[in-house]
């Protein structure tokens, strides 16, 4: 199969990376200008500067890797030449162009994957197995906190030219760190409301929310708090999930899953496999797309998926703001 990669930044390299490993090597780049990687690595495959260009080559499957908010500007017109999709997350920055792409992927009968990664993650997918199997009796309440220092991400780009850190781009805290939204929405079901605040409060010179407290209650009962902010050092990612038999806990500073159940009284640990590190959830996830493309497998997260994270992203947006809290930058009404 001929890969076309739109967006050479870092997730675009490391999308380039494992497809190499996985022994693709037929790979075509579409460069839009944003990434700040050395051209050294990439200097070998064909690039293209022109859209129309680089789908002139007539690629299979396209990953999506460039900024969010130009996300649909690529997307749409890949589906329309038949190409298959790894669509970074968030989907986009607004649901303008979203409706379009659904019809698109219709009309041609495309495969969409978006890149959730974390639903790779061997200890959080342990957590969705044991609540598929009752362990913690019925989840009342979870708590996910994501909070990572984005001056520290890329220390080789100035951090805040950086999509996440531009309102114009589809940043903040809200839209880059949405992976809770996903993953929450993954086990427990489908969310029936959301409330949220968000702030500019870590003074890093960004326009865009770095901070952000958001409340979703589920269809099926269940309460949910995400905290979320790009100023935390040391970083943290963690879930606690409480149940009416129980309490699951995941970490991702070790990747450890952890169970208490009631009737048992004491915790029992999962560890990922020790040879685990973050690229496993990329390589899997881009394993799994390539075998989609096959028609070999299903998508571990569909286009339905990431569209329903975009929702819950946009809904504590717009809740943020009507509550008069920081109004996202480039956020407008009437956008959603």
């Amino acid at each position: 199969m001929k890969f076309l990669i739109a967006g050479c930044g870092s997730i675009g390299r490391r999308h380039l990376r494992n497809l190499q490993a996985l022994g693709e090597n037929d790979i075509v780049l579409y460069r839009s200008g944003y990434g700040t990687m050395p051209a050294d690595e990439l200097a070998q495959f064909p690039a293209e500067s022109d859209l129309e260009r680089a789908l002139g080559h007539r690629p299979d499957a396209v990953i999506i890797s460039n900024p969010t908010a130009l996300h649909l500007q690529v997307a749409i017109p890949a589906v329309e030449a038949g190409c298959h999709l790894l669509l970074e997350k968030p989907v986009s920055h607004t649901m303008d162009g979203v409706d379009r792409l659904l019809a698109s992927v219709a009309k041609t009968g495309v495969r969409v994957c978006v890149g959730f990664q974390y639903r790779f993650h061997p200890g959080l997918g342990r957590l969705r197995q044991w609540l598929l199997e009752g362990a913690i009796g019925r989840p009342v309440a979870a708590r996910a906190s994501y909070g990572d220092y984005l001056p520290g991400w890329h220390p080789w780009e100035d951090y805040r030219q950086s999509y996440s850190a531009r309102g114009d781009l589809g940043g903040g805290a809200i839209l880059t760190l949405c992976h809770p939204l996903d993953y929450l929405r993954w086990m427990l079901g489908e969310v029936e409301s959301v409330w949220a605040s968000a702030a500019n409060l870590g003074g890093m010179g960004i326009d865009v929310d770095d901070t952000a407290e958001i409340v979703l209650r589920f269809a099926g009962g269940v309460l949910g708090a995400v905290h979320l902010d790009l100023v935390q050092r040391p970083p943290s990612h963690s879930l606690e999930v409480i149940g009416t038999g129980g309490t699951l806990r995941w970490d991702q500073a070790d990747g450890t899953a952890r169970i208490f159940r009631t009737d048992v009284g004491s915790w029992e640990d999962y560890q990922p496999p020790s040879a685990f590190e973050r690229n496993d959830m990329f390589l899997a996830e881009m394993q799994n797309f390539v075998q989609v493309c096959r028609g070999e497998a299903q998508p571990v997260c569909s286009l339905a998926d990431g569209i329903a994270a975009l929702r819950l992203s946009l809904a504590a947006q717009i809740s943020a703001w009507a509550d008069g809290s920081v109004s996202p930058a480039g956020l407008h009404p009437g956008q959603h």
